[in-house]
């Protein structure tokens, strides 16, 4: 879904930022630019200063020093200059529940400063954008969760901004909506809007991204374009052998007959009788099932590995995928609580 297009000039400039809470380093010189027409991804555990570093960028907290700029605007010492050219959907709707979705869009309409008619217009058109013409003048509050998300980013692009800043955009929401949501944001992108995304879902950003920063213990790690983060992988080989030996003693010892008899191999033994394999070399796969039934087990799937922005988090980060969808889950029941 993500799409290749040239880039411009950076919009988005960030330099040396840095915000504590008390004893806290929150965010600790974060440096980074977002290109014009970019649709660039944070990626981070919990508590990584994610959040902390969105708020500053649009105006929400203020630094404890260091520069922000939105198309040469400095953010910092004027923030109201540049509130016209950014649009803001955060994790959690910000929007007024007793209003219907049409009052909701033309009351934020009016505070950019559109007339009465233009607001009712883009109003009516972004809500057939959405699929929500049916529900313009139920109340907000009677939205599902997916239609709420929905609602808050037409709300975020009612005045048209070059740059839009979604946080999580697709956590706590049915799949369906989240598949729509993708779809909007892509949509955006491919007409010429800069974005600015954090999620915890990481083949989300795989999919959307252009160019990925990840962010741990209030530091920016690595920041590169998904082919050079993935670039480093496809130089070697992966091989998962899936076999009917489930017992975790007897796959422990499995991978250690494999180790000493394929010495150029890595190998680990994961759950439920898998069996993962890395070398530099294409693997072959027949000695490998020989020796499995050699020991007992019957190979039923030997499948090559491609490689994904889930194994460069890990390296990054020490963190698995399942540890962020825990955090997204828990997010998600929290958003259902509110």
């Amino acid at each position: 879904m993500g799409v290749k297009q040239p880039l411009g000039s950076p919009i988005l400039e960030v330099q040396g930022l840095h915000k504590r809470f008390g004893s806290v380093q929150a965010v600790a010189q974060v440096d980074f630019t977002v290109a014009q027409g970019e649709l660039f991804g944070f990626l981070g555990p919990n508590g990584a200063g994610k959040t902390t570093t969105i708020n500053m960028l649009t105006g929400l907290a203020r630094p404890d020093g260091g520069s922000v700029r939105i198309a040469g605007i400095d953010c910092i010492a004027k923030p109201r200059a540049a509130q016209h050219l950014i649009g803001v959907v955060p994790d959690e709707s910000n929007l007024y529940p007793e209003l219907s979705g049409f009052d909701n869009l033309c009351f934020c309409a009016a505070l950019y400063g559109l007339d009465r008619r233009e607001r009712q217009l883009r109003a009516r058109q972004l809500l057939d954008q959405f699929g929500l013409s049916a529900a313009a003048d139920r109340k907000f509050s009677q939205y599902s969760k997916g239609m709420k998300r929905k609602l808050t980013i037409a709300a975020g692009i009612i005045h048209r901004p070059p740059i839009l800043f979604l946080d999580e955009p697709t956590t706590g929401i049915d799949v369906a909506s989240a598949r729509q949501v993708r779809e909007k944001i892509a949509d955006l992108h491919r007409q010429g809007t800069t974005i600015f995304l954090t999620t915890h879902y990481i083949e989300e950003a795989e999919r959307l991204c252009q160019r990925i920063a990840f962010i741990v213990a209030g530091r920016i790690v690595r920041c590169a374009t998904l082919s050079a983060l993935l670039e480093p992988l496809r130089q070697r080989h992966q091989l998962l052998i899936s076999c009917t030996l489930s017992d975790r003693v007897v796959m422990a010892k499995l991978a250690r007959h494999l180790a000493v008899a394929f010495p150029a191999l890595q190998v680990q033994a994961g759950a439920a009788g898998q069996i993962r394999l890395e070398g530099e070399q294409p693997i072959a796969v027949g000695p490998l099932v020989r020796l499995i039934e050699a020991q007992g087990g019957e190979v039923f799937e030997a499948r090559r590995l491609q490689p994904n922005l889930e194994e460069v988090f890990l390296q990054i980060t020490g963190l698995d995928a399942q540890a962020l969808q825990g955090e997204a889950a828990g997010r998600g029941r929290r958003c259902g609580q509110a």
